[in-house]
């Protein structure tokens, strides 16, 4: 498309993603109105204002990937906007612990994978070495990354709307869109307000990104399944037991990460999360179930083949959903001195896991693009890191012919 012809365009979802683009189509065309629709009463009300606030290095990604390309470029954008509105960022350091020679043979690769993505600092570490990073941590070895941060996600998507704010761009929160439709040049946006026509549509509605994408003429797939994370907080007399973040190794045997220890930028310590399939897109709690959405996945055959395949990644999980005392166990693994310590609950995320139909699990980024829709499909992990590259990337590729 040309920057000239663009005069209207859409955004629709109000998370970290969304919002960023919605700044960079402000910044890039001139005189362009922008819009974002936002179907809840505020922003970052899903995945952003629930995640663990983690500014992600870039150790595990493939070199040269989609993800590895957007999660260094994002870290940067990332800072620098931070450093610019005044809003915390705090590298604090992560610790990714191998316990056994087997981890440790897979923390080695992802050693290899660290530095070809050029994360800055990464570093292996021996098992005596580890206390000099984190004194209460233990394992076989380690791999150091100084520069990994925490940073608050909501805050950031905030600060990026009052820049769309400024720009002439409106914010409709409590609008939720229906469905997408050519029209003519123009796109459709439909909500159960009525409907508006923009030349150039960008949808990154996270949990209900491939629902909004088969009703604007994709495919069905991938199929958003969603798996909910608990996390709790390290009681006020344990919280100083760690500096920073304290990672296990990846199992490839497991689709998740396991439990984890995640410094937050308000000082509070969280263990977790953990990973099991939830009751619905967007329960937070447990008595909040969607039978719509539970439909959605148990009529999904790609489900039943993941499941299928991952029982003792399941069951795990499952251990430490129903037991505090599992849970923090995990943790000790890492921190032996956690032992005895007092653990408060602490919030509740929704992963929009996206999964094809053979039952895989979409690992990279996912961003289509239809005539003048583009669709962002799935966003994982270093998404909201990667947000302000993503953004780029998205109105580049909006703006080719």
């Amino acid at each position: 498309m040309s920057a000239a012809t663009i005069k209207r365009c859409a955004v629709i979802g109000g998370g970290i993603i969304g919002v960023a683009v919605a700044r960079e189509l402000a910044n890039k065309l001139d005189g362009v109105q922008v819009t974002i629709y936002e179907k809840e009463d505020r922003l970052a009300a899903h995945q952003t204002g629930h995640n663990s606030g983690v500014v992600h290095a870039g150790l595990y990604y493939e070199p040269g990937g989609l993800k590895g390309r957007l999660c260094r470029r994002g870290v940067d954008l990332l800072q620098d906007f931070c450093a610019a509105k005044n809003l915390p960022y705090e590298a604090c350091g992560k610790l990714v612990i191998a316990q056994t020679a087997t981890e440790n043979k897979r923390l080695e690769a992802i050693f290899a994978r660290a530095l070809a993505n050029g994360v800055p600092g990464a570093r292996m570490l021996t098992g005596e070495q580890i206390s000099e990073v984190e004194p209460n941590a233990v394992g076989l070895s380690a791999l150091h990354s100084p520069e990994t941060a925490i940073v608050d996600y909501a805050a950031i998507t905030n600060a990026l709307a009052e820049d769309v704010r400024k720009q002439g761009g409106t914010i409709r929160l409590g609008q939720e869109v229906t469905s997408l439709e050519h029209r003519g040049a123009g796109v459709v946006v439909r909500t159960k307000g009525g409907e508006e026509i923009h030349d150039l549509v960008v949808a990154c509605a996270g949990l209900q990104s491939d629902r909004l994408a088969h009703a604007a003429g994709e495919p069905g797939t991938p199929r958003i399944v969603p798996f909910f994370g608990q996390y709790f907080l390290l009681g006020p007399e344990s919280r100083d037991q760690v500096k920073g973040l304290i990672y296990p190794v990846p199992d490839p045997k497991h689709p998740f990460l396991g439990v984890h220890l995640t410094k937050r930028i308000d000082g509070e310590m969280m263990l977790g999360p953990n990973a099991f399939i939830s009751f619905g897109r967007e329960s937070y709690t447990w008595n909040r179930v969607s039978v719509r959405d539970i439909a959605n996945y148990a009529l999904f055959p790609g489900f039943w083949n993941f499941a299928g395949h991952n029982v003792p990644s399941a069951i795990r999980e499952f251990r430490t959903v129903v037991s505090k005392k599992r849970f923090i166990r995990e943790a000790m693994r890492f921190v032996p001195s956690l032992d005895g310590a007092d653990i408060l609950p602490g919030t509740r995320g929704v992963r929009a896991q996206a999964m094809n139909s053979d039952g895989s699990l979409v690992d990279d980024f996912v961003i289509a693009r239809r005539r003048n829709m583009v669709l962002v499909r799935n966003a994982p992990s270093p998404g909201a890191t990667s947000s302000l590259a993503i953004a780029e990337y998205i109105v580049e590729q909006a703006l080719q012919d």
